[in-house]
């Protein structure tokens, strides 16, 4: 029997883009969303792509040949839902409205590349 994993923390989340579309993908990521990219050891520089940070957590943007519409995608909890999703919307950016979730308002954004990022609130109890 193995041991018991001891879980620390959420290290990264890797989503990918095509090959060659780093520029449109910085622009998505870094001067859209304003995440703030972060160095990518040397090593693996020469597979593309790039990393940035949202919060404490490493968002890895990766290069593939090939994208498939799939159901897995990131969440992140935040505390500005309803502006950000406004603000997403007069940027026409993809929304989708996901079902609801007790004690959570939430919806989900697309990047240029299709990939689905989840964004949820916890609902304030008064």
């Amino acid at each position: 029997m193995p041991s018991k994993i001891e879980f620390i923390r959420l290290n990264h989340i890797q989503l990918c883009i095509p090959k060659g579309k780093e520029k449109e993908a910085r622009s998505f990521y870094c001067d859209l969303l304003g995440l703030k990219e972060i160095d990518k050891p040397e090593d693996l520089k020469k597979n593309g792509g790039f990393w940035v940070l949202i919060s404490d957590i490493e968002l890895h943007i990766g290069t593939e040949n090939i994208i498939n519409q799939s159901k897995r995608h990131p969440a992140f909890e935040i505390s500005n839902l309803a502006q950000v999703k406004e603000e997403m919307q007069s940027l026409n950016i993809k929304i989708k409205e996901d079902n609801p979730l007790p004690n959570f308002n939430r919806f989900s954004f697309y990047d240029p590349f299709n990939n689905r990022i989840e964004l949820l609130e916890q609902i304030k109890k008064e």
